[in-house]
C-alpha cells in the first residue's frame, strides 16, 4: 500500500512516515500542494493524507483541484489537520463535496489511529 502525506511540518512528516512504513505501507511525503499533484501522477498512492494549513495553495484548494481529476476519485483523501473539524468552514458540506474519507485533529489523534484507520478503509476499499 502507498500513501502520499501532504504536510508542511517537516518533522512532523517524518514521523507519520516512520509510522506508516512501519505499518507496511510505502510513504512519500510532500511540503506543498503543488508538488503533492505532480507526485500523485507519478506514484499513484492508494490514500492520500494532507494537513489543511499550507502556506501557497492551502489544502482545500489542493483538495479541489484534486477531485477535478476523474482518474483520482476512487483514491480515499484523510485530512489530517491542526484544525478542528468545527472549524474547517462556514458551509458543512464543504467536507461532503470533497469527498474526505476521514477527519483527524492532530491534538487528539495518536500516530497508531492514523495508520490503523488509514489501512482499514484502504482495505475495505479493495474488498469491495
Amino acid at each position: 500500500m502507498k500513501v502520499l502525506l501532504i504536510e508542511p511540518d517537516h518533522i512532523l512528516a517524518l514521523a507519520y512516515k516512520q509510522a506508516f512504513e512501519n505499518a507496511g505501507f510505502k510513504a512519500k511525503i510532500c511540503t506543498n500542494a503543488q508538488s503533492a499533484i505532480t507526485t500523485i501522477d507519478k506514484m499513484k498512492p492508494d490514500a492520500i493524507i494532507v494537513e489543511i494549513l499550507m502556506s501557497g495553495h492551502s489544502g482545500v484548494e489542493f483538495l479541489n483541484e484534486f477531485r477535478s481529476y476523474e482518474d483520482w476519485s476512487s483514491i480515499p483523501v484523510f485530512i489530517n489537520s491542526s484544525i478542528p473539524e468545527y472549524n474547517f468552514g462556514s458551509n458543512p458540506k464543504t467536507l461532503a463535496s470533497l469527498d474526505i474519507a476521514y477527519y483527524f485533529y492532530k491534538p487528539k489523534t495518536s500516530l497508531q489511529k492514523l495508520v490503523y484507520t488509514v489501512k482499514e478503509i484502504i482495505e475495505n476499499k479493495n474488498d469491495t
